[in-house]
């Protein structure tokens, strides 16, 4: 598959154009040789040396990641960041990102995936963000302690979970939105519901939590978004038919 199709396949898939405004991030191809043919993609939440060095030894053509090496400033090609480029253009690896739109994507997003796990039938956007919802919240199919959706989402202390636990023990409705968005919890005490799960915790939350009386489950900002990645593989296994997988690089935060 030429670079181009792929390029247009996420961008169309991924909805990248709606989120030109709400997302600093280049959503779509970063890096590439016009023309080059992809046939194997690897996938991984971050830009980082390890993921390209990693790529690299798989003899990939192709890196999708949901954080990239651009968001909306300039920055000059020095340092780490010289090191991640050569790495790609030593070994001609192209470089897809998509942020904020694989969050929200209502079939391949982080947000969407966590509420299908969960069993949450009729997920709802949740969290407004720069125009965009990126969330979802909804009603669990039955009323779950915090352990259990820990268990489901596979968060625990190897990935950073914490715990405010000032709500209802068994929780019935919650809201969604991975990685850094812990003051959104504020929209979930607006709305009522007994739980907000997200990625990175945040002190000043804390009281703002345990007088709201809700609980918080923060599992990790890399651990809630590797949903969207790995759905991508498939994505890209499934319908494009390139060779496709998932590098996992755990950072426990």
């Amino acid at each position: 598959m030429k670079i181009e199709v792929l390029a247009d396949y996420i961008r169309t898939r991924l909805n990248l154009d709606e989120f030109v405004d709400a997302d600093v991030s280049l959503n779509g191809l970063q890096v590439g040789r016009p023309g080059k043919e992809i046939k194997r993609i690897v996938c991984a939440v971050d830009a980082s040396l390890a993921t390209f060095r990693q790529a690299a030894e798989m003899q990939a053509d192709a890196i999708f990641v949901h954080h990239g090496l651009f968001w909306g400033k300039p920055i000059a090609v020095t340092g780490a960041h010289y090191q991640r480029l050569a790495v790609l253009l030593e070994h001609d690896i192209a470089l897809f990102a998509a942020h904020l739109p694989l969050d929200a994507h209502a079939e391949l997003g982080n947000n969407a995936t966590m509420a299908k796990l969960l069993g949450i039938a009729d997920p709802q956007p949740f969290g407004l963000y720069h125009g965009k919802y990126i969330g979802y919240s909804g009603t669990l199919p039955k009323p779950m302690g915090v352990d259990e959706i820990a268990s489901i989402l596979d968060l625990g202390p190897e990935t950073g979970l914490h715990v405010l636990p000032f709500g209802k023990d068994l929780v019935s409705t919650v809201g969604i939105i991975s990685g850094g968005a812990a003051f959104e919890v504020q929209e979930a005490v607006a709305m009522g519901l007994d739980a907000y799960i997200t990625g990175e915790t945040s002190h000043t939350m804390y009281p703002y939590c345990q007088e709201a009386g809700i609980t918080m489950i923060c599992g990790g900002h890399y651990a809630t978004e590797v949903f969207g990645v790995r759905q991508m593989a498939n994505e890209f296994s499934g319908k494009l038919g390139l060779d496709a997988s998932f590098i996992a690089l755990p950072t426990a935060l």
